[in-house]
């Protein structure tokens, strides 16, 4: 696993919002499947040693994802993610807010876009996360956001490389 890979995380509370940007060591097909099918979303997208479930996904315009971040305890975090536009390996767009488990959306959310790119065999996400409110942006970043996703992605370069050696 190369070890040398570009990783920025900024937050700008002015704006409310987080701009992230992580290099994989991966060809982009794959990167881009790991962002965008529920297996493999399932499988790094939780901070151990929490878990992901997906209850259903829909990855086209209009469709969304709802899931579960789930603690070795049990106690489950919903998500609802709704998709506003996806170009195929290029980017793709959601709405993401709170839910319930019953899927009852705990509003103000975010919108959150996805770039992604390919050189030299790398291949570089950029995510945008515009929240709706300071509250909302003050919350995510107290829940331990930039901690959470730091080891979601350690989870996604893991599971990279045992894809890539299959």
């Amino acid at each position: 696993m190369e070890t040398n890979l570009l990783f920025e995380f900024t937050v700008n509370k002015s704006e409310k919002t987080v701009f992230i940007t992580r290099e994989f060591s991966a060809e982009l097909s794959l990167v881009w499947d790991a962002f965008t099918r529920k297996e493999l979303l399932d499988q790094w997208v939780a901070p151990k040693p929490w878990s992901a479930k997906t209850k259903y996904m829909n990855f086209e315009v209009g469709g969304c994802r709802f899931y579960a971040m789930v603690s070795p305890e049990g106690l489950e975090r919903w998500s609802m993610q709704e998709y506003t536009s996806i170009t195929p390996k290029t980017n793709f767009k959601m709405y993401n807010t709170f839910a319930d488990a019953e899927g009852n959306k705990e509003l103000p959310g975010s919108a959150w876009e996805y770039y992604f790119s390919e050189q030299d065999g790398k291949t570089r996400v950029h995510i945008i996360i515009v929240n709706e409110s300071l509250a909302r942006f003050e919350k995510m970043i107290e829940m331990g956001f930039e901690l959470g996703f730091k080891m979601s992605i350690d989870n996604l370069e893991q599971l990279l490389v045992t894809l890539t050696h299959k």
